[in-house]
């Protein structure tokens, strides 16, 4: 049976624990959120975000090249404009900055990135919303997309949707809950669900599994699931049939080691 964690607050009342730290009221903790979707999964192993194929994990850190698939996501155009981005180096430092876009030219971070945490946009133009899908990777671009991916944002989300996330050096990541849910026309057909983890090692370990078919599996840590510093946790899912919509979900409790 689950239980609610209740804390005092500094007026004397009592309030759920989780309410607090997203309130910025217990030093030293965060929350992170961390949504993925993937529109189309097939009966290869794909990572739940909006491109197909698996997320990279790369053994060193590089300059991210910026770009959409739309001419009008630039500084001037009707779509996303500029674009925020955070991360982790080499060294699992949080580093981050605001890009200017240049439509499907290529624009190059001042940082350079091991793993994206966080993608979005802060500015747009009269539509409102990206364009086209604004992507971050290495390599040669073409249509403005890189040859590596490492984040996306789909067209018209404003937001990555990449079930993803890296704890930073200095931390730990406390997972409380997680979802995974998937659904397809026919309905006849299951999808298996992963949580993955790996660290500097390079191994990649399977943390949970599930299977649901046109359904949800929602898991509540009554212990959380720990993710210890300068490792990744990920969402990956297969098909037994094609054309699956997948989305997963993460609500981890970034806690601050050390004085």
């Amino acid at each position: 049976m689950s239980t609610t964690l209740l804390s005092i607050t500094r007026q004397g009342t009592f309030e759920p624990f989780g309410l607090q730290v997203s309130r910025g009221q217990i030093q030293g903790h965060s929350t992170v959120i961390v949504f993925g979707y993937n529109p189309d999964v097939d009966t290869s192993e794909e990572t739940v975000w909006p491109d197909g194929g698996t997320i990279p994990h790369p053994t060193s850190e590089s300059v991210l090249k910026i770009s959409s698939s739309s001419a009008n996501d630039t500084s001037a155009g009707t779509g996303a404009r500029t674009v925020y981005i955070e991360g982790v180096d080499g060294n699992y430092a949080v580093v981050s900055e605001t890009v200017t876009l240049n439509g499907q030219t290529a624009v190059n971070t001042t940082n350079s990135y091991l793993y994206v945490n966080r993608f979005y946009v802060v500015t747009v133009g009269s539509g409102g919303a990206n364009a086209g899908n604004i992507n971050a990777g290495t390599g040669t671009v073409t249509s403005g997309v890189p040859a590596v991916l490492y984040d996306i944002i789909a067209t018209g989300y404003n937001n990555r949707t990449t079930g993803h996330y890296c704890v930073p050096a200095g931390y730990t990541g406390y997972m409380t809950e997680g979802v995974f849910s998937a659904g397809q026309a026919s309905g006849t057909t299951a999808v298996t669900g992963f949580l993955k983890q790996h660290g500097p090692d390079d191994i990649l370990r399977v943390g949970a599994v599930t299977t649901v078919n046109n359904s949800a599996a929602v898991f509540m840590f009554e212990q959380p699931y720990i993710i210890p510093e300068k490792n990744c946790v990920g969402a990956t899912a297969i098909g037994a049939s094609s054309n699956n919509a997948v989305s997963s979900y993460f609500n981890i409790i970034l806690i601050k080691e050390g004085p």
